[in-house]
């Protein structure tokens, strides 16, 4: 065998037992958090957040609420059933009270995520508590929480929250979030209690408890850290749910009455009869816009969950 031989053979061999440059700079790349469906769907949320909160330095907002003339008119671009066309002073057109709708959407888009925020958080504030409790202390602490957890979630929430929001007079962001709270606990208990099960016969578990930590320290310190991809998944699903149950209360008009919500809107034009009226913008646009949410927080939460679970994670690859 010639030198050179020898030598081809030795380059291919010490080729062989290293990784490919293209698929070490890939790899570089491919980790959990950077997963397709999470960047898509967080992209999409912040796109609206975005337009909902720098719009209003841009646009006089003021519009959502005061009347401006001339009424039903139609986006730019577009013709309504009396002749009238879009004018740029009201790029989305307006309704009949002479709402300029880009304002009201600049408006009512950040509320409604407010409402599903707020919601979100004090039911997985709950849900971190009693899960936790629940999964590590176990005994009696357990069952009396399962079974609250239980009891509560057969209980018809829609129809409960209807019959509350009827019965007040006077509804805000911050009330509706947490009367929807108190039905969005259950799943984020469940879950936690279950992760805590699994969790508290580990090891490292085991050593936090020989080295005297205390029952919060191990809990809140040793254990939530490992959990915090299934909490923004958890959070993300309670988020998506305390709209939806938002927005069904809107269009039935029991809502918030004072500042504007895309379910709002959206009853405001059934009341209307913008649909008859061919005023497609006044109900499109907002059901648009939810549409367009519902599909983000869907894909952050698929993203989450490939995160969460590596399984998921191998199996779209």
């Amino acid at each position: 065998m010639s030198d050179a031989q020898m030598t081809s053979e030795a380059l291919e061999t010490a080729d062989a037992g290293k990784p490919e440059r293209t698929m070490g700079r890939f790899n570089k790349w491919d980790t959990p958090w950077l997963n397709g469906k999470l960047l898509t769907g967080a992209g999409i949320i912040l796109a609206i957040l975005v337009m909902g909160l720098i719009g209003r330095l841009v646009w006089d907002t003021e519009l959502a609420f005061t009347g401006s003339s001339p009424l039903n008119l139609p986006p730019v671009g577009f013709e309504n059933n009396r002749g009238q066309v879009g004018e740029w002073a009201h790029p989305l057109g307006t309704e009949n009270s002479g709402r300029d709708m880009l304002a009201v959407l600049l408006l009512g888009t950040p509320n409604t995520f407010l409402i599903g925020a707020i919601a979100a958080a004090a039911g997985m504030g709950i849900g971190i508590v009693l899960g936790f409790s629940s999964g590590f202390i176990g005994g009696w602490v357990d069952g009396v929480i399962r079974l609250a957890a239980d009891v509560t979630i057969t209980i018809p929430a829609l129809m409960v929250l209807v019959v509350i929001s009827a019965v007040l007079r006077q509804i805000d962001l911050v009330t509706m979030a947490l009367l929807i709270a108190a039905f969005a606990w259950q799943s984020p208990t469940r879950l936690i209690r279950s992760q805590v099960l699994s969790m508290k016969e580990s090891g490292y578990v085991r050593m936090a408890k020989l080295s005297g930590a205390s029952t919060i320290d191990i809990m809140f310190k040793e254990m939530l850290p490992n959990l915090i991809p299934y909490l923004f998944a958890s959070f993300i699903a309670g988020a998506t749910g305390a709209i939806l149950a938002a927005v069904g209360l809107e269009t039935l008009g029991l809502g918030p009455q004072r500042v504007p919500t895309l379910g709002g809107t959206i009853y405001d034009a059934i009341s209307a009869a913008a649909l008859l009226r061919n005023m497609w913008w006044w109900w499109g646009l907002p059901t648009v816009l939810l549409a367009l949410m519902f599909v983000g927080l869907l894909l952050v939460n698929l993203g989450l969950d490939e995160i969460a679970n590596p399984r998921l994670r191998k199996a779209s690859k």
